[in-house]
């Protein structure tokens, strides 16, 4: 291998069976050949064909990317590996619950901040806001910096949910 290749971030989108057991074997595989994964949903995608899609968010070198894409189409619940990174436009967003103590200046302070990125308030106390916030996990990132030093008390993350763009479906 190369130690020079660089190591990027992929999003894949895995249409799998909606049965017991399914996540855990994709899973397994992941942590079976030590590959990291940074973000992972799941949710039913069709009530009819009992499909769901998996949104893996993993990072590698372009060699390592393309054996995972290997290995995950060659376990037997699985339709279709997307590697939407690769495959063109895609949308991801990721959704986030940010608990910040503060008051006094740190309070208009961090609901300046939150008008900006769009966030909202939706937990209030006289001494703290939870805010949730939508967007891209770069945006996400940001908003949680910011509000470190405003007294930033805890995070909840639901992960990337991703779809190409366009009218192709499952």
């Amino acid at each position: 291998m190369n130690k020079d290749e660089p190591i990027n971030s992929h999003t894949m989108s895995v249409l799998v069976d909606n049965e017991p057991g399914v996540l855990a074997r994709v899973v397994g595989l992941f942590s079976g050949r030590g590959y990291n994964i940074e973000s992972l949903t799941v949710a039913e995608v069709s009530d009819e064909n009992n499909l769901s899609r998996i949104t893996i968010v993993t990072s590698g070198t372009e060699m390592i990317i393309e054996q995972i894409k290997a290995q995950l189409g060659r376990l037997v619940p699985i339709h279709r590996v997307s590697d939407l990174t690769l495959e063109g436009p895609h949308v991801d967003r990721e959704l986030a619950l940010v608990k910040v103590g503060c008051t006094g200046d740190q309070r208009v302070e961090s609901l300046r901040i939150a008008d900006i990125f769009r966030a909202r308030v939706v937990d209030s106390t006289n001494e703290s806001f939870v805010f949730e916030i939508v967007g891209d996990t770069g945006k996400l990132d940001a908003f949680i910096d910011l509000m470190r030093p405003l007294g930033l008390k805890d995070i909840s993350r639901t992960g990337v949910a991703a779809i190409a763009r366009g009218t192709a479906s499952l």
